[in-house]
């Protein structure tokens, strides 16, 4: 088990850190020695559960020898009991193992756009909403609306949410893509069965220690701040419109208590959304270097969630699928998650043997 989570690794990585951090020139730079200190936690939260069940299993193959000398059928059904409990756990904690890109330890930006599809693209979109912020409640993070564009008639054009919580990129970033629904629609009155869009962007949070915006660069405006009303509501001025420059990149917050909040939050999603876009002009040059074109994301439909004729939720990257939609739409998305990583690592592993060949 040790090797399977490269146990050794990692303990040579907490080691290397906590010489780091025992330097006395460490804290100069208070931005990088708060992020070393965050990594050194997560790398000593990892450690943590492998040694734990290296300590169960152990245990149960003590157990599992003594029933070869002495059989006993209440001790057997408890062993493999503990034995199927115990798998589960790895298989989970293997998981964490597919989460080692270089911000999948971040916090999560949503930012979910409404398309095709008129006022049921709206409707989508706040349902799309509700579904991750059941799912981030379900796993103790703490999410938070941070930018809000009410639909017409209902439901949100876009709606940004900030969700905070250990590998909470690394997990959503399987969302990022296009969502497509199929259902009688509710607005309309000859009950038509209805297709509409939404698009879903995923990005890191970025520390100020891994991109910093120049203040040069941004332009900052305040403006009063609509919504649904109720608590949302901000009457004041205090809403922010952050705009980078070079790139004309915008982020909006109108939903915190004062303007320096509002300030605050709205040059964090611009930092994340700056730095995406750098990252992404990268990753297309690369592509253009190999000779690779990359499809164009809106209408490239990553999954499909059917509620009539029939029910079926579908991740067509994966083929993951199942018919229980309402419990999708209620949160429970880690299946699909999971289906994500392991064919994203898959996909990864394919490529890397075929150039190294």
């Amino acid at each position: 088990m040790a090797s399977i989570f490269d146990l050794a690794r990692l303990k040579s990585e907490i080691e290397r850190l906590q010489r780091a951090s025992e330097s006395p020139e460490f804290w100069a730079n208070p931005a990088e020695a708060q992020a070393t200190m965050q990594q050194l936690a997560r790398l000593r939260n990892r450690i943590e559960p492998v040694e734990r069940l290296m300590a169960q299993a152990d245990e149960l193959q003590e157990w599992l020898s003594l029933l070869e000398m002495e059989y006993d059928e209440r001790t057997a059904a408890d062993v493999s009991a503990q034995v199927a409990l115990l798998q589960h756990e790895v298989e989970q904690l293997d998981l964490l193992t597919l989460l080692s890109g270089e911000y999948d330890a971040n916090n999560a930006i949503l930012e979910i756009n409404s398309g095709a599809g008129g006022t049921e693209a709206c409707d989508w979109a706040s349902m799309l909403l509700r579904m991750y912020l059941r799912w981030a409640q379900r796993r103790g993070f703490r999410a938070e609306i941070v930018d809000e564009s009410p639909g017409t008639i209902t439901g949100y054009s876009s709606v940004g949410v900030l969700i905070e919580g250990e590998y909470a990129y690394g997990l959503l970033k399987s969302e990022h893509g296009v969502h497509r629904l199929v259902r009688i629609s509710p607005f309309d009155a000859n009950k038509r069965r209805h297709t509409s869009f939404v698009l879903v962007e995923v990005m890191p949070q970025v520390e100020q220690s891994e991109y910093q915006l120049k203040p040069e660069d941004v332009r900052i405006e305040t403006f009063r701040a609509g919504g649904h009303g109720g608590q949302h509501v901000n009457k004041t001025e205090s809403a922010i419109r952050a705009t980078h420059i070079p790139t004309g990149i915008t982020a909006s917050c109108q939903n915190e208590r004062s303007q320096h909040q509002n300030k605050e939050v709205a040059l964090k999603v611009l930092a994340a959304r700056v730095a995406e876009y750098y990252r992404r002009q990268e990753e297309q040059k690369m592509r253009q270097l190999k000779g690779e074109v990359a499809p164009a994301e809106w209408g490239h439909q990553i999954r499909s969630y059917v509620l009539q004729p029939y029910t079926l939720v579908k991740d067509h990257r994966t083929d993951h699928e199942t018919g229980n939609v309402l419990a999708v739409l209620e949160g429970e998305i880690d299946g699909f998650i999971e289906a994500y990583l392991r064919w994203n690592a898959s996909k990864r592993s394919a490529v890397e043997a075929s150039t190294e060949g």
